[in-house]
């Protein structure tokens, strides 16, 4: 009966230390340009705290910005997490410019450390240059005389940013300047001017600082119990590291490139199946990160067009023709292929004129294939056959200039203007249908 009592104890002291043990905190990286890799990255991390009841998520963050789509994204993320967010902008000298703006105004508790700074938060134009400012006008103030396209996204851009700054009850007129004049401010004056919560050393001072204070989740007034809560550093798997690898667009057209090549080379030579297995999965990897990234569809087509010209001048050379004109395509496609300047998402100029390069010389190769085959004499054929050399295997016996030879594998009937013997050797002077016009061979010594 009192080993009973014991095991029953025991249970409940294990019971007991369950219930005590310290709750945690959930710790995501956002550094780095964000793309559909971070935003994976991020909504899966907030989906896999929530799932295993963490009381915090804290998105430390060192960005320039990157693209609105997956900005956007994480924002939609954090505003319907279960679990309260909090963004942390650190370390020292760290920043949270551009879209980083954007996804710290949207947690529920926004943090800095010493030393960072945030803002700069204009959009990027997207496909078109960015426009000089007039004579006489700031730099930092859009230009009055902006398109119609521009002004449609700062206004939209700026309400966007003002509705996340009175969510959070944190200064819209600053939220709206950072994206109409592209403004920024230090750890201390967004502290002062109400833009950020806290400044904070270090993790484990910032759950201390935030520690009872009440924010509002999916609508719900949340008091936060985090001090002492054991941090959970949750590094990228391999998902997130392979898609911050292709969505890099020059990586996603080199896979293109290869992907391409690959196919040439097996389709040329079938039966190799390493050029076509390789080829079919880079293209594969280089088309999904493509559709992941704000591609201008001109530049895509152009880079298809640029390809088909180039294999076919692998398959059916043309002399330099369809290759110039394959490079020639490919190489504006290319410059103009991603749809943006966000910071990160370019694909540099040095990169096309490699490929291009690369193109280049594949189509010099094939097109000095094609001409050392056009001067090649023919060893196939009817006009393989006229200049060949063959033996008189024997001679008719009721036409003695008429007789047999094996030439090319084949028994060939042979006509001379002469008589023939066995074992002359003769030349090949024309084809007449099934039989040949032969003529005794110089060297021969025949008759």
């Amino acid at each position: 009966m009192s080993r009973l009592l014991r095991l029953f104890a025991c249970f409940l002291l294990l019971g007991a230390g369950g219930a005590l043990a310290a709750p945690t905190a959930v710790v995501l990286e956002v550094e780095g340009a964000i793309g559909p890799a971070t935003a994976d990255y991020v909504v899966r991390g907030l989906s896999r705290a929530a799932d295993e009841g963490a009381v915090l998520v804290v998105l430390r963050m060192d960005t320039p910005g990157g693209l609105d789509s997956a900005m956007r994204t994480i924002v939609k993320a954090i505003l319907v997490s279960p679990v309260p967010v909090a963004g942390y902008v650190a370390p020292g000298g760290a920043r949270a410019a551009s879209a980083g703006t954007y996804i710290l105004y949207a947690c529920h508790i926004a943090a800095m450390a010493a030393g960072t700074n945030l803002g700069a938060a204009t959009p990027i134009q997207v496909g078109m240059p960015n426009p000089e400012p007039a004579q006489g006008k700031p730099a930092d103030k859009p230009d009055a005389t902006a398109g119609t396209l521009e002004r449609k996204q700062i206004n939209d851009a700026s309400a966007y940013i003002r509705g996340l700054a009175q969510l959070r009850g944190r200064n819209a007129e600053w939220a709206e300047r950072a994206v109409r004049e592209a403004v920024s401010l230090s750890a201390d004056e967004a502290l002062k001017q109400n833009v950020v919560d806290v400044i904070a050393p270090d993790l484990p001072k910032l759950l201390t600082m935030i520690d009872g204070r009440r924010v509002s989740v999916e609508g719900h007034d949340v008091r936060l119990q985090v001090a002492g809560a054991a941090l959970v550093e949750r590094q990228a798997d391999w998902r997130t590291q392979l898609l911050v690898v292709i969505t890099d667009p020059s990586v996603a057209l080199i896979l293109m490139m290869i992907g391409i090549y690959g196919l040439i080379f097996e389709f040329a030579n079938p039966g190799m199946a390493l050029p076509g297995v390789l080829g079919a999965i880079c293209l594969l990897l280089g088309l999904y990160a493509l559709q992941m990234l704000p591609v201008s569809y001109a530049g895509a087509a152009l880079i298809l067009l640029g390809l088909a010209f180039m294999v076919g001048e692998a398959f059916m050379p043309s002399f330099g023709v369809l290759g110039l004109g394959g490079i020639a395509a490919f190489v504006v496609g290319a410059l103009i292929l991603v749809d943006t300047d966000a910071p990160g998402y370019g694909i540099p100029l040095g990169l096309v004129a490699a490929l291009a390069t690369v193109s280049a010389l594949f189509i010099a190769g094939v097109l000095g294939i094609a001409l050392k085959a056009r001067r090649r004499v023919v060893v196939s054929g009817s006009a393989g056959l006229v200049g060949s050399l063959a033996t008189i295997q024997w001679v008719a016996d009721d036409d003695p200039c008429a007789g047999w030879v094996l030439l090319q594998g084949e028994q060939w009937q042979v006509h001379a203007n002469r008589p023939l013997h066995d074992g002359q050797r003769v030349r090949v002077m024309a084809r007449n249908g099934l039989s040949l016009e032969v003529a005794a061979n110089d060297d021969s010594g025949g008759v």
